[in-house]
C-alpha cells in the first residue's frame, strides 16, 4: 500500500501510517512527471499541500489512485468534484492549521502596529547611523486593545481569530452569509473560560467600522473580494490582512490604497501570482510579507499528519 506525499508529510503521520503497514514515499516528484511516478510505483494514496496540482489530467491518467488527500484547508489544487465522480475519496484537514494561521493574523497585525516590517529592514542598514530618525520615525504606533477587528468569513479560522481578539481586549464585528451566529468559547490559563456571541452582519458594515480587516474565505470564482469600491467603504487608516487565498484582494487596489494612506499597512500570507508575487507587493514598505506560512508551525504540521493518517486508514478500514 503505497503513498505518495508529494509536498511532504510530518513525521507524526509518517509513522503512524508505517505502523499500519503503509510505504510512505516523500520523494518531491516534478509536476509534469507526477503521472507517470504515480503509475510506475502504483500509487493508491496521493497527499499534497498547495504546491502540487492535481486535476483531471492527473485524475485520468492515474487509475490506481483511491484517496487524494489535501493537508490543510483549501482544496483549489484538486478538482474535488470530478475525483469523486470517479470514486476517489478526497480529504483535507480542516480544522489542523486555525490556531497557526490565526497567530499569524496576529504576527502582521502586531507587525504593522509597531511597524516591525520596516524597523527591520532599516535598522540593520541605518540603525548605527540614525538610530534618532528612525526612533522618531516609528512614534506613532498603535495598541490593538480596544479597537475593532473585522473578521470576513467566520468558518473555524475566522472564529479563533475571533478568539484571540477578545482576549486581548479587542470589539470583534464579522460578515458571513452562510454563518448567522456564532458562540466563541474563550479560554484563560486557569480553565476558566467564558463564551461570546457575535452575530454576523452585511458585508458593508464591517467594512464601514472595522479599525482592521482580516479575511478567511476560499477563492473567489469570479475574481477578488476586496477592490477599489470596497476599500473605499473603508476607514482611513485602516489595516489589511489576508492569510486566505492569494487574489481574494485586488492587489493593483491595495498598492493604491496604500499609497493614498486609504490603508495604512496591509499583511500578506498569500499572493495572486505564487510563487512569483509581484515586485511591488514584495518591495512597498507598508506591507508585511511572509511566504504563504499559515499552517507552518511544528503543532499544526503535526495535527495534519495525525489527520490524515486517521483518515486514510478510516476509509481502507484498517485498524
Amino acid at each position: 500500500m503505497k503513498i505518495l506525499a508529494n509536498d511532504g508529510l510530518d513525521p507524526s503521520g509518517i509513522e503512524a501510517l508505517t505502523q499500519k503497514g503503509f510505504e510512505v514515499i516523500t520523494t518531491k516528484v516534478p509536476q509534469n512527471l507526477l503521472t507517470q511516478f504515480i503509475n510506475e510505483h502504483g500509487i493508491r494514496t496521493l497527499l499534497v499541500r498547495s504546491a502540487t496540482q492535481v486535476k483531471r489530467d492527473v485524475i485520468d491518467a492515474c487509475p490506481t489512485l483511491e484517496i487524494i488527500g489535501r493537508g490543510g484547508v483549501g482544496m483549489d489544487n484538486i478538482d474535488v468534484e470530478y475525483a469523486r465522480s470517479k470514486n476517489i475519496h478526497v480529504i483535507n484537514t480542516p480544522s489542523a492549521s486555525s490556531e497557526s494561521v490565526a497567530e499569524l493574523v496576529f504576527a502582521h497585525l502586531f507587525s504593522g502596529a509597531r511597524f516591525l516590517h520596516d524597523s527591520n529592514r532599516k535598522m540593520p542598514v541605518l540603525g548605527d547611523t540614525v538610530f534618532a530618525k528612525l526612533k522618531k520615525s516609528y512614534q506613532e504606533g498603535i495598541e490593538l486593545r480596544g479597537k475593532t477587528i473585522g473578521i470576513i468569513g467566520m468558518g473555524r479560522i475566522g472564529q479563533e481569530v475571533a478568539r484571540i481578539a477578545l482576549g486581548l481586549g479587542m470589539r470583534v464585528i464579522a460578515a458571513d452569509s452562510n454563518i448567522g451566529k456564532a458562540t466563541i468559547k474563550v479560554k484563560f490559563y486557569n480553565n476558566q473560560f467564558i463564551n461570546v456571541d457575535i452575530e454576523t452582519e452585511p458585508l458593508e458594515g464591517v467594512l464601514k467600522h472595522a479599525d482592521f480587516i482580516t479575511l478567511h474565505v476560499p477563492a473567489q470564482k469570479n475574481g477578488h473580494m476586496i477592490g477599489a469600491a470596497e476599500f473605499s467603504q473603508m476607514k482611513d487608516g485602516v489595516a489589511v490582512i489576508n492569510c486566505s487565498r492569494g487574489g481574494v484582494i485586488n492587489e493593483s487596489d491595495l498598492i493604491a490604497a496604500l499609497n493614498s494612506g486609504k490603508v495604512v499597512f496591509a499583511g500578506l500570507d498569500v499572493f495572486l501570482n505564487e510563487p512569483t508575487p509581484a515586485k511591488e507587493i514584495l518591495t512597498h514598505p507598508k506591507i508585511s510579507l511572509t511566504p504563504h506560512t499559515g499552517a507552518s508551525t511544528l503543532e499544526a504540521q503535526d495535527r495534519i499528519g495525525l489527520s490524515l493518517a486517521e483518515q486514510i486508514c478510516s476509509i481502507l478500514q484498517i485498524h
